[in-house]
């Protein structure tokens, strides 16, 4: 089994949810800026690092949907919202002195790359990190989707989701004091025991392509970089 301290290439998944903070809406630009602090730290390392960002922090298409909206458009508007995201991790990166990337499944040239796996890759062997915006660029697929996709795509040793908590719980541990915390799993016991951890369709892209996955803290400070030495908490989701 490959240890942490062995991937050489990961994508890190963040969801829009946390780089609000403590707001209620929007970005907290103290959460983003610690996020990039923690991204900087890894590609130091030597790890050439990569990004998906969810959206919904500004738009979730499917509560546009629930109150009525088109799905497929409500989509597609939580789709730009990653973008915003997107670019503002970048500008956080870049005030930091990592070269960033951004590329979006939606075409937007004045703004960012259009997605092109080849010219990402090559990106990253240059020790720039990517952040992919837009999702899969298609309505009724979730950024987790998008992510199991895009870290297949570029080859890499491991996917890592960063949460709320220091990995993979029974059940909500901030609504549940007894609830168990898993150090390792596979992706069927993720299916079975229908944890909330990342969708159906995500895990099974990654069980599918033997992509480990490994939730951790994504606010506590350090955690990203502990993770890839082997050290700190986290949840291992691998094949059995």
């Amino acid at each position: 089994m490959t240890s942490p301290s062995e991937y050489k290439r990961v994508l890190l998944k963040v969801s829009g949810e946390a780089l609000m903070g403590k707001r209620d809406y929007g970005l907290d630009t103290e959460t983003v800026n610690a996020i990039a602090v923690d991204v900087r730290d890894v590609v130091a390392m030597g790890v050439q690092v990569c990004l998906v960002i969810g959206g919904g922090n500004i738009f979730r298409g499917i509560a546009g949907a629930a109150a009525g909206m088109d799905r497929a458009q409500a989509d597609y508007m939580g789709m730009l919202a990653t973008v915003m995201n997107a670019l503002g991790m970048q500008s956080a990166l870049e005030k930091m002195g990592v070269p960033t990337r951004v590329q979006s499944a939606i075409s937007m040239e004045s703004v960012c790359e259009p997605y092109i796996r080849r010219r990402a890759e090559r990106h990253m062997e240059k020790g720039r990190v990517v952040i992919f915006a837009a999702g899969t660029g298609n309505p009724f697929f979730t950024t987790d989707t998008a992510a199991a996709l895009r870290a297949t795509e570029m080859k890499c040793d491991a996917m890592l989701k960063g949460t709320q908590v220091d990995g993979v719980y029974s059940a909500d541990p901030r609504k549940v004091s007894d609830a168990k915390r898993y150090e390792e799993l596979t992706y069927l016991d993720v299916l079975a025991r229908d944890l909330n951890v990342m969708d159906a369709a995500a895990i099974s892209l990654a069980r599918e392509n033997k992509l480990p996955i490994l939730v951790f803290n994504i606010h506590a400070p350090g955690a990203f970089a502990a993770v890839m030495r082997g050290e700190g908490l986290f949840t291992r989701i691998i094949e059995s």
